[in-house]
């Protein structure tokens, strides 16, 4: 019952599309021949040393006998037995040439659509990251590059074998046409319907057992990585999560083994039907053979080649039949491969070129969202002007829309209703990668990445990073200390990864490096997404003051549930409950007596410290903080 009701989610996923045999074999085979143009020579050499092969030594037992019963010279025999060794030779020498060299470049197509998958990952909408149909198909997707039998590696082999299956049977016919048409006509319905149970098979085991697992797959990724994340390592130590996530996995396993239980069982009767199928073919064969050598003085050795040659047809038109279900079954896995990389493709990312200016104004017009399968709105009835150069704080609880806002404000999520405008024109209607460049973001959650330090501050390659200039940027962002304690400096390998003598920084250290990031891409507007989490209230507010120093004259937006940044800033925008409720200077704000005066003065004695003589400093001015 689990089973179905899978497999009807499965078929309602909005994002799942079927292409087509043609279309899919058509899909790849541009994918070949793009990527590895020499497998056009490369699969002809193939087919026709491969359909040589096979039948050279049904001629070659034909031959020997008939010259043997016919009384012919021994150098008749002895040249008749070296020419067709010679032959055999040189077919069996460009066969294992061309798999030899075929083989590793189908892996390198696999390579490029994988490079292929993992781009469309990284540059498809955002939000998506967080539907659950996305990632479903984007999970199938790796299971169709994930090997070399699945999906499109899969169907290369395939669409291979199956070339040379069919010439095979066309030799095979016009050898064993010459004996009766009825017995091919038979061998060939007895292979079609051992087809059409594997096909059916096939299709049956995919809808009901393989595809409602993309969600277990997904799953058991998540709990593969978690036995292993270094970032949860303390807290499975400290708080004994082994038997517990072991438990978790266990019963996660019992799925996954159920649905392998009843794929073999299945398949297991699929086989069993083949083999019956090939025992009443075979059976027919010998027969008529032994009638034609009785009845229609067939000879000897017209009956060794008929019977070889009816082996290698028959068992070759099964093969065809099996490289069409094959095709069928590798053509499904190349539809979750294809829906994916299609997601989203009927939206235009062209756009026209972000114009070049001085001033970048941002209005917000009446702008609602809501984040995919939720049922309330994250963000409600928010019209807002962000004007050039001016410095925004933007305060709130958490959970109060700050960061939906700022990810609108990012266009990694479209508003569900309103628009956004950039200099009067909607944001949408601009090249997504040439908007993205007006930003430098720095996020609470900060990315380090397996490469040196410089190049986590450029995010660019060596070659187009300046490196001196990503020192500068660390020394600012307050890393002077820590880089000179570095062994390497500014070289110094992050994370253990790739390097084992690589550093990983404390969380403070981490957000220190993200907003180095944000100084060296020097893009016209600065957002500053809760990045100083890590920090105490009195270290955010000087770094916080000393940023403010480095990026003057260009936009800012701070976004923090403390308080720190507002003094500074031109205005500050309060949120509560996904609403923007206050909207002013800090000074006009604190008078206003509101959310945002009372959210001040509770957090005021966080920005309170002793000076050398003992006295008290406040860092915000007009409120009267409070007693600790």
């Amino acid at each position: 019952m689990k089973k179905k009701k899978g497999s009807e989610e499965e078929n309602k996923n909005r994002f799942h599309k079927e292409y087509g045999l043609w279309s899919n074999m058509r899909y790849v085979a541009k994918s070949m021949f793009r990527t590895e143009p020499k497998l056009r020579i490369i699969i002809a050499v193939l087919v026709i040393s491969v359909t040589a092969t096979r039948y050279l030594w049904t001629f070659i037992s034909k031959f020997v006998i008939d010259a043997v019963t016919g009384r012919q010279s021994i150098t008749y025999l002895t040249v008749l037995m070296l020419g067709l060794f010679a032959l055999q030779l040189v077919f069996t020498l460009a066969e294992t040439w061309a798999q030899y060299d075929n083989w590793y470049r189908y892996i390198s197509v696999r390579f490029v659509e994988i490079i292929n998958k993992n781009r469309k990952f990284m540059t498809q909408r955002y939000q998506n990251l967080e539907d659950k149909d996305v990632m479903d198909c984007y999970q199938k997707a790796g299971n169709a590059t994930n090997n070399n039998n699945n999906g499109v590696e899969g169907m290369m082999h395939v669409m291979e074998n199956f070339a040379t299956n069919l010439a095979v049977v066309i030799v095979g016919l016009v050898i064993m046409g010459t004996l009766s048409v009825p017995i091919v006509t038979g061998m060939a319905l007895i292979a079609v319907f051992n087809f059409v149970v594997k096909n059916h098979t096939n299709k049956v085991c995919k809808k009901r057992i393989w595809d409602p697992l993309a969600t277990w797959w997904r799953k058991d990724g998540y709990m593969s990585y978690t036995f292993t994340d270094f970032s949860a390592a303390k807290d499975i130590r400290m708080y004994g999560l082994k038997d517990y996530l072991i438990g978790k996995y266990r019963e996660l396993s019992k799925e996954r083994l159920a649905a392998q239980k009843e794929n073999e069982l299945r398949w297991w009767v699929c086989g069993l039907i083949g083999n019956a199928l090939w025992l009443i073919a075979e059976s027919g064969l010998y027969a008529w053979l032994i009638y034609s050598v009785i009845n229609k003085d067939l000879s000897i050795g017209n009956f060794t080649l008929y019977l070889g040659s009816a082996a290698t047809f028959f068992n070759n038109v099964l093969a065809i039949l099996d490289r069409v279900n094959d095709l069928l079954a590798r053509s499904r896995e190349v539809d979750d491969f294809r829906s994916f990389m299609d997601i989203d493709s009927d939206i235009e990312e062209g756009g026209k070129s972000v114009p070049k200016s001085d001033k970048y104004e941002f209005t917000f017009e009446d702008v609602w969202f809501k984040y995919p399968g939720a049922e309330n709105f994250a963000l409600k009835n928010l019209t807002l002007t962000v004007k050039a150069g001016e410095k925004l704080a933007v305060v709130g609880l958490n959970g109060a829309g700050k960061t939906t806002f700022i990810k609108l404000l990012l266009r990694l999520y479209e508003p569900t209703q309103g628009r956004i405008l950039l200099n009067g024109t909607d944001i949408s209607e601009y090249n997504r990668q040439e908007y993205y460049r007006l930003f430098s973001p720095v996020f609470q959650e900060v990315c380090l990445f397996a490469f040196p330090l410089y190049l986590n501050v450029s995010m660019s390659t060596v070659a187009d990073t300046d490196k001196e200039k990503a020192i500068r940027c660390l020394e600012d962002a307050g890393m002077a200390e820590k880089l000179r304690e570095l062994k390497n400096g500014a070289d110094t390998e992050v994370l253990k990864v790739v390097e084992d003598d690589g550093v990983d920084f404390s969380g403070g250290e981490k957000q220190k490096i993200a907003l180095a990031r944000a100084l060296y891409k020097n893009a016209p507007v600065i957002v500053l997404d809760e990045p100083t989490a890590a920090l105490d209230a009195m270290a955010e507010a000087r770094l916080y003051k000393e940023f403010d120093r480095l990026v003057s004259g260009r936009t800012a937006i701070y976004i923090s549930h403390r308080l720190s940044s507002t003094q500074f800033c031109t205005n500050v925008a309060m949120f509560k409950d996904a609403e923007m409720v206050e909207y002013g200077t800090h000074e006009s704000l604190l008078k206003a007596g509101g959310a945002y005066s009372e959210m001040f003065n509770v957090q005021a004695q966080y920005y309170v410290e002793n000076g050398e003589e003992g006295d008290r400093e406040t860092v915000g001015a007009g409120a009267e903080p409070a007693q600790a």
